[in-house]
């Protein structure tokens, strides 16, 4: 069986609140034109298919057009795992209609875990895999809370508790595949950070825990499964090195500092003998980053314009001279070409005002952590309290952004 492992889409991201609608529509084009090339049968994708938890109604048009265009294609089943991004109760609210389709969705911890055991079976109904599609595990789902207990102990006991729900998920897998075929392949999917994984500066992804660094090990999941789809990461890469445990990364650049990198999706074969390639994603929308003074920044800019092509900018002004037009003269040059800045950092300015006061950024420069701590500073609150309170704002903080926040 071919099979297409893909994750972190995160439909209805903005950079810099630009929409980009037509990245997604393109991307989604493009995969499912993949899936009939390649002859792709089964489609994972590791979690993070949103952004945010209300995604718009543009882009659940996008994902249900998309859903219902590859159920007519050589794909014949789709798992969906929610990430720590998606709602899991809007994920999983069609599950039961696009069940007809073979399109199964696990959007949270079911109360029964056997749930999160998937067969695939092939036109004449022999199964053909099994896979392991465990979505990302909140808190709550992993452990109680005990009064009084350290960050240590509290990390030790998320870490037991995402290895001890792998270890159930497989040993009721192996109790079921006896009864089908002791030769069954067996998938395993998950959401969540492993360690030594490679992060980019900008690139969104959040602290799953709160307090903790929890970053599992490979020693986590079950030695003996065929191959490893994870999501939360945005770089393709391999774990401890190893070609069959994979992060296939987004799709799309999430952030300036990744216009460089290529993105991909990975194919695996799985019999008779594993075969596992990476197809690069085309870039469907161009990022730039232009850094100088200001004579730099305009003969950039003036090149970029004769290749007559949609970039998006980043401009970083470093020049000496203090410049209070700098906007003006950027936007001039740019004029009604297909460039379009996005932001402009002007250092010179930032310089010269702390020489004189504390350090300034745009919000869009700082995380919500940051803000909260300059407040803190500003109001002098003493050091002992200032940790009580930052550990306080992370948890309320990470139920905004981890918890599902519709209605049940």
């Amino acid at each position: 069986m071919k099979i297409l492992h893909t994750s972190d889409w995160h439909l209805g991201h903005k950079l810099y609140g630009k929409q980009r609608y037509q990245e997604f529509s393109l991307f989604l084009d493009w995969l499912a034109m993949v899936i009939e090339e390649q002859g792709i049968e089964a489609l994972l994708i590791a979690g993070d298919i949103f952004d945010s938890q209300t995604p718009s109604n543009r882009v659940l048009e996008l994902y249900y057009r998309f859903l219902s265009r590859i159920s007519h294609s050589s794909c014949r089943h789709v798992i969906i795992i929610g990430g720590n991004h998606d709602s899991p109760t809007l994920l999983n609210a069609p599950r039961e209609l696009l069940r007809f389709l073979d399109i199964h969705v696990i959007g949270r911890v079911p109360e029964n875990i056997e749930k999160e055991i998937i067969v695939l079976r092939n036109e004449d109904n022999r199964p053909e895999l099994m896979v392991l599609a465990v979505p990302y595990l909140r808190d709550r789902d992993l452990r109680s809370a005990t009064a009084g207990e350290s960050l240590y102990d509290k990390e030790k006991k998320l870490l037991a508790g995402i290895q001890d729900h792998y270890a159930k998920v497989y040993e009721l897998a192996q109790t079921k595949r006896k009864t089908l075929d002791t030769s069954l392949p067996i998938v395993a999917m998950g959401h969540l950070f492993c360690q030594g994984g490679t992060t980019s500066q900008g690139d969104g992804i959040r602290e799953l825990y709160v307090g903790s660094l929890v970053h599992v090990g490979l020693d986590t999941f079950p030695a003996k499964i065929d191959y490893l789809a994870l999501g939360h990461l945005h770089l393709p890469q391999k774990v401890s090195g190893q070609v069959n445990r994979r992060y296939s990364g987004a799709p799309f650049a999430m952030s300036f500092n990744e216009a460089d990198k290529q993105k991909c999706v990975i194919a695996v074969t799985l019999a008779p003998t594993l075969v596992v390639d990476e197809i690069p994603v085309p870039c469907f929308q161009a990022l730039q980053t232009i850094t100088g003074d200001l004579v730099q920044i305009l003969e950039t800019i003036n090149h970029l314009k004769e290749k007559n092509q949609s970039i998006l900018l980043e401009i970083n002004y470093s020049g000496k001279t203090l410049l209070d037009d700098l906007q003006e003269q950027i936007y001039r040059a740019v004029g009604d070409s297909p460039l379009e800045v996005l932001r402009i950092s002007n250092k010179r300015i930032y310089d010269h005002v702390l020489q004189q006061t504390l350090e300034i950024k745009t919000l869009e420069e700082l995380t919500p952590l940051q803000v909260f701590q300059q407040c803190l500073d500003m109001h002098e609150i003493d050091h002992d309290q200032q940790q009580e309170m930052e550990l306080t704002f992370k948890t309320a903080l990470a139920a905004l952004q981890n918890e599902d926040s519709s209605l049940e």
